[in-house]
């Protein structure tokens, strides 16, 4: 018997996990599949308050781990849940590799996963030049080209935020005429900073040891292929929410859990970070959805006797 269990090892996660340990109640910290979370992927955060010059993702999740297990949490490695019962207290989670576990508190932050186009040079240059993020990553490229894939309001959010620094975006979309709103995407064809490709799709990312420096589109009405400079390329088609194995808590239609600040419907079970956020998405604020939940966690307990 857990008294709490933070499901997901990200900013959020850990945050959580910092907290709860802090107040002596020995958090299991599941860590599923990619421990971490999305900041793994991302070679230097540049927005994240304290690192005045920057840091490796991998090597920040790394320090909150590290302050977690300083404070007394546990860690479940390379074991994610596949099935969660909240219908009764002790709340049971079904391991996909071990034991079934019971928790009196559940803080789910097993966040969001990018959606990317699933071919090979995405992952190869991942965190070289491949992101999902302009807004974490966009200062990385001042006064360079960059090319978007998308067609929704996402896609041309980004397109948009990425012409304070880059000096060109090229947006790839597959039809001719975008998916977002009418005023968005009025908005984004009149930017004399973006350059729209359309009924084109994406053929390849190109580069070297440094990097992205290019991006081949292939126009699906003439069958033309060409390789456009730039520096980054940025995946804009959305992203998926790790929610599948909470079928009894209340989902968006995209798959977002929802939560009444990070209370779910349940007494006891709470939502942080990306799992629930569908518009910001930063590390900072899943960290102080962390907080916010652990917070909760305890008071809850606190109620029980505990």
């Amino acid at each position: 018997m857990e008294k709490v269990v933070i499901i997901g090892a990200g900013a959020a996660g850990l945050t959580a996990a910092i907290y709860t340990a802090r107040a002596n109640l020995e958090p299991l910290v599941i860590e599923g599949m990619q421990p971490g979370g999305q900041l793994t992927t991302t070679t230097e955060v540049e927005n994240y308050p304290g690192f005045p010059d920057g840091v490796d993702g991998t090597e920040m999740m790394d320090k909150f781990k590290a302050q977690a297990a300083r404070f007394g949490a546990k860690f479940l490695e390379y074991d994610a849940v596949q099935k969660a019962d909240f219908s009764k207290s002790p709340f049971t989670l079904e391991m996909m590799v071990g034991e079934t576990i019971e928790a009196k508190t559940v803080i789910i932050a097993t966040g969001a996963t990018a959606k990317y186009l699933g071919i090979e040079s995405e992952q190869k240059f991942m965190g070289k030049g491949v992101s999902a993020c302009a807004t974490c990553d966009g200062a990385f490229y001042k006064d360079v080209p960059v090319v978007v894939v998308g067609g929704g309001d996402t896609a041309c959010e980004e397109a948009q935020f990425l012409t304070r620094f880059a000096s060109k975006v090229t947006l790839v979309h597959r039809r001719d005429q975008l998916r977002a709103s009418k005023i968005m995407a009025d908005r984004t064809v009149a930017n004399p900073k973006i350059e729209m490709a359309w009924n084109s799709v994406i053929e390849e990312i190109v580069g070297d040891d440094s990097g992205v420096t290019g991006v081949r589109i292939k126009n699906v009405q003439t069958e033309e292929v060409v390789e456009v400079p730039a520096s980054g390329y940025f995946s804009a088609i959305g992203h998926k929410p790790n929610t599948d194995a909470f079928d009894q808590l209340e989902k968006d239609d995209i798959g977002y859990l929802i939560a009444n600040g990070v209370k779910t419907k349940y007494e006891g079970v709470y939502a942080a970070g990306d799992v629930s956020d569908a518009i910001y998405r930063q590390a900072v604020t899943a960290a102080g959805t962390g907080c916010a939940a652990a917070l909760e966690a305890e008071r809850y307990l606190e109620s029980l006797g505990e």
